[in-house]
């Protein structure tokens, strides 16, 4: 099969230049296969239509893309305790996307997490980064990860002091973002 594609791809070219471009190609092709095997051959537990994978993994990769992999942990952990916990969603993406809406809008800078409501596109950018956000999603959302935020339901950047978080007790510090309950 080859050799009658590097015949076919020859022209006035070397044969020896051909195969090194059916080789080229070929490998690439796996490449690809290989990456889209990762990203979408997942096992079927656990996932459901409402794309959970794909809510926290942007939650993950808008909240703390530039955080350690702890910082990124953490913030998925508090996604994950906030659809454990009666006060919030029963699911991810429901956890991720509350907000004050109006004509079924979100209402700037009245959301749980701030990148849903500020106005900014939410499309990832950066796709090593997202990459890396949606294999964490995975892994958190198959439990392979514990809670390292000893049960946070809340959490702010170091550069904001919120007017709720003096009612609530601080748990930890990971990177520049402080985790309460």
């Amino acid at each position: 099969w080859s050799s009658s594609l590097s015949r076919r791809w020859q022209g006035n070219e070397r044969p020896e230049l051909s195969r090194t471009r059916f080789n080229t190609f070929h490998t690439m092709i796996k490449t690809l296969a290989a990456i889209a095997a990762l990203l979408f051959a997942l096992p079927a537990e656990g996932y459901d239509e409402n794309g959970e994978r794909f809510c926290l993994a942007q939650n993950i990769y808008f909240e703390s893309a530039n955080q350690s992999f702890a910082g990124r942990l953490a913030v998925a952990n508090v996604v994950m305790n906030r659809v454990k916990d009666e006060q919030f969603p029963d699911t991810v993406c429901e956890v991720v996307y509350q907000a004050k809406l109006i004509r079924s809008f979100p209402i700037r800078n009245m959301c749980q997490f701030s990148w849903y409501c500020d106005g900014l596109d939410d499309l990832p950018t950066d796709s090593k980064t997202w990459m890396q956000s949606l294999y964490l999603a995975d892994r958190v959302l198959f439990g392979e990860y514990k809670d390292i935020t000893e049960g946070s339901l809340w959490y702010h950047s170091d550069a904001v002091t919120p007017y709720w978080s003096k009612h609530l007790n601080l748990v930890t510090t990971i990177d520049n973002h402080l985790f309460y309950n």
